[in-house]
């Protein structure tokens, strides 16, 4: 159940939403004091809607009770994975980045993170026929990174990629997809702030209901609207923890791919400022896996961080003008990470 449907009053509602108490696991989590404080109520007014709140919580747990074969049947049904057009970089992620689950990628500016989102959010939608999902995207957009013309290259390219693949195994298959059809199904939502991040992220599983084809939602990036400006890092952490498990569910729901686009920061350890992820280390619990974008002398290479299943592995990428391809040694830039 989402805070916004609980039996309680709308004002009541509001200020929880207000105050980042955006899931029951957030509110069950915290003291009668803390909601009392945050939500400036009374201490009876916070007891009895900690009670509400866990009583719905347990019924919502108790309601999605499955079996262990349930999972691994829902797990067999969904092994479907999106390409990212680099055969190395597939290789190590099993194929490609895999549907229900919530993937993680940071890199330093100018790795190519938004190259790769865009190649996924074009990528998802090659036929079944071809291979891939038939699907659409949604792309969120809280940088302004976007860029259309990149998008409608790429597509382009995919489309010649598949004309390529029916020459080479003389298929009667007819590709019927133009870029300008790639381009209207990518949903584009630009984010100016976290609050508009949170409405949006909400809104998903109402919008996913209704375009079902949705296979895959991009977020780029993750951390832009939650490193500056806060100053109640206990009010950051709780939107944090209310998104991370909305997009975990919606990933699982649906069967589609949720990717997190992350930038890097740093922090000291061991006597010197080392390069990390925003959000901190409690953040990369909330994702499936892990990538990591860096340069290696001349070369962008991607390192598996972290992974249930895949084991630690690296493998060199390119962003060339036709989208994200195998590596051809042609970069200029020094290694950074």
């Amino acid at each position: 159940m989402e805070v916004s449907k609980l039996p309680i009053s709308a004002t009541q509602r509001g200020k929880l939403i207000s105050a980042g108490y955006t899931s029951l696991s957030s509110i069950c989590s915290a003291s009668s004091s803390d909601i009392s404080r945050d939500l400036k109520i009374s201490e009876t007014e916070a007891v009895e809607i900690l009670k509400v709140a866990s009583n719905s919580w347990c019924q919502s747990i108790l309601n999605c009770t499955q079996t262990a074969w349930d999972m691994l049947q829902e797990e067999q049904e969904s092994l479907a994975r999106i390409t990212t057009s680099c055969a190395d970089l597939d290789n190590i992620l099993g194929g490609g980045i895999g549907c229900r689950e919530v993937t993680e990628i940071g890199g330093v500016p100018g790795i190519g993170k938004t190259q790769l989102g865009i190649q996924l959010a074009v990528n998802v939608q090659i036929p079944v026929e071809f291979g891939g999902l038939g699907g659409k995207a949604i792309y969120i957009d809280t940088e302004g990174s976007f860029m259309v013309e990149r998008a409608l290259q790429i597509a382009g390219a995919c489309v010649e990629d598949m004309l390529e693949y029916n020459r080479f195994l003389r298929n009667d298959c007819q590709v019927k997809t133009q870029p300008k059809d790639i381009l209207e199904n990518i949903f584009y939502f630009r984010i100016c702030s976290y609050t508009e991040q949170s409405a949006v992220i909400n809104y998903l599983d109402k919008f996913v209901s209704e375009h079902k084809d949705v296979k895959v939602v991009i977020i780029d990036s993750i951390a832009f609207h939650f490193r500056h400006g806060f100053v109640d890092l206990a009010l950051r952490t709780r939107v944090l923890s209310g998104i991370a498990l909305k997009l975990m569910n919606l990933a699982k729901k649906f069967s589609l791919a949720v990717v997190l686009l992350n930038q890097v920061t740093t922090k000291y350890a061991e006597g010197s400022f080392q390069l990390c992820l925003a959000l901190g280390d409690s953040w990369s619990h909330c994702c499936t896996n892990r990538l990591i974008l860096y340069w290696n002398s001349n070369e962008r290479h991607a390192y598996i961080d972290k992974s249930p299943y895949l084991r630690s592995a690296s493998a060199s990428y390119s962003v060339t003008s036709r989208g994200i391809r195998n590596s051809t040694s042609r970069s200029k830039r020094i290694k950074m990470m």
